[in-house]
């Protein structure tokens, strides 16, 4: 079954949402790969300014995830995401409109406040909708994030050559439209919400130790998919000297994922249980950026390449194995009514974790001096990968992985 028909056998609700990742990724990629280079060379902020500006962004998703998720539990999910889509298209449109450091730094905070409210809800909406095809679902939703992923750049690349300023409030007006779809066509879910407070659902999130070791354990994945924008991209322009190498690493990445996740992940739900194929993608992951260790430094350029490429295409592979099912299994560790608080709890542990362990490649590759993405770069990400896969497997082989049954008090905490 090809890519559309399998988007038409979904509801329309599903079908929309997974539409709306589609623009959620080019409105995002868009502008994000270019406001750095816009903030230091069109308004003149130094490079440490530049940092807070991104890392306010950053940190504002990150930190928030949690409260994103239980908006959507406790609001619906549809109303925060639309809220969410609505306060990205304030933000990127105030990137646009704005030099001054202040409203700079609030349109960095609503776009990452933007980002941990549409996130989990839209998982959660998914995770609700889709019933017992879950799997496929976010096996579909990663193939248009891919795409969108792709075209984000090229369409801002080709924007900057009139201005930035049209690139972002190109961006503004891609959330303003799903912003407004999702308001007319998204219909809204019965809302079941526990009877506890916030604090108490956060709090029977965090001391859910099953939950939390299967976060912990997956940080890893969200780690390794980073590296295809950082060490990837740097170790492939090192060795072939030509900035299009980037481009051709992100191209076949795309189009692997476009061929292959939905029969790969369709071929895995049939015959492999979701802990081995959690398992086994981390391990694939990992192993793959051992490849660029290969010595082919006097071979032609294209040939130096392969390593590199070929660590593209392990990882993401991996990543095609393994995400559908960790967004599969997710809901099936939470109580009633609290879907989106895991979802936005994995989210900020993961994400927590894995900006560690980003920063610890960084700076491996920092202190190269220019010379290519050092050795230890390359062994830090492949024993993640592997340490991610060895920590699930001890989690399916434990029975961890296994949804536990509700308890009496569990099942009576949902209300209508």
């Amino acid at each position: 079954m090809n890519t559309w028909a399998t988007l038409r056998s979904f509801p329309l609700p599903i079908r929309l949402l997974v539409v709306n990742q589609l623009g959620v990724n080019i409105g995002f990629y868009l502008l994000l790969p270019y406001l750095a280079g816009y903030l230091a060379d069109d308004v003149g902020l130094s490079a440490a300014v530049i940092g807070v500006v991104l890392g306010v962004r950053n940190l504002s998703q990150q930190g928030l995830f949690l409260l994103g998720g239980s908006a959507a539990d406790r609001l619906g999910a549809r109303g925060v995401i639309i809220a969410g889509c609505a306060l990205r298209a304030v933000g990127f449109g105030l990137f646009a409109l704005s030099t001054s450091l202040p409203l700079l730094l609030a349109a960095s905070i609503l776009s990452g406040l933007a980002g941990a409210l549409f996130n989990p809800a839209v998982r959660t909406y998914v995770a609700q909708a889709a019933a017992d095809r879950r799997a496929e679902a976010f096996a579909l939703f990663n193939v248009f994030a891919s795409a969108g992923a792709l075209l984000g750049p090229l369409l801002g690349s080709a924007l900057l050559l009139v201005d930035f300023r049209v690139a972002a409030l190109t961006a503004a007006a891609v959330f303003a439209a799903l912003t407004v779809a999702q308001a007319v066509w998204l219909p809204a879910q019965p809302v079941t919400s526990s009877a506890a407070t916030v604090w108490q659902d956060w709090r029977t999130g965090i001391a859910d130790r099953r939950f939390l070791a299967f976060s912990v354990a997956l940080a890893g994945m969200f780690a390794l998919q980073t590296q295809l924008y950082l060490i990837l991209p740097v170790q492939a322009e090192h060795v072939t000297g030509q900035p299009v190498a980037v481009a051709v690493l992100f191209v076949v990445s795309t189009v692997v994922t476009l061929t292959l996740q939905l029969p790969l992940t369709g071929w895995l739900h049939r015959r492999v249980s979701r802990g081995t194929s959690i398992t086994a993608g981390m391990a694939v992951m990992g192993a793959g950026f051992l490849l660029p260790l290969l010595r082919v430094e006097s071979a032609p350029p294209a040939l130096r390449l392969l390593p590199v490429l070929a660590a593209a295409v392990l990882l993401t592979v991996g990543v095609m194995i393994t995400q559908p099912f960790v967004l599969e299994l997710i809901p099936t560790f939470a109580g009633p009514g609290l879907t989106g608080t895991y979802f936005g709890l994995f989210y900020l542990v993961s994400g927590i974790l894995a900006a560690g362990c980003t920063t610890a490649v960084g700076a491996a590759v920092g202190g190269s001096g220019g010379a290519g993405v050092p050795a230890a770069a390359w062994l830090l990400t492949a024993g993640v990968g592997l340490a991610s896969a060895g920590a699930v497997w001890l989690l399916r082989r434990g029975g961890l992985l296994t949804p536990a049954p509700a308890t009496p008090a569990a099942a009576s905490a949902g209300v209508s």
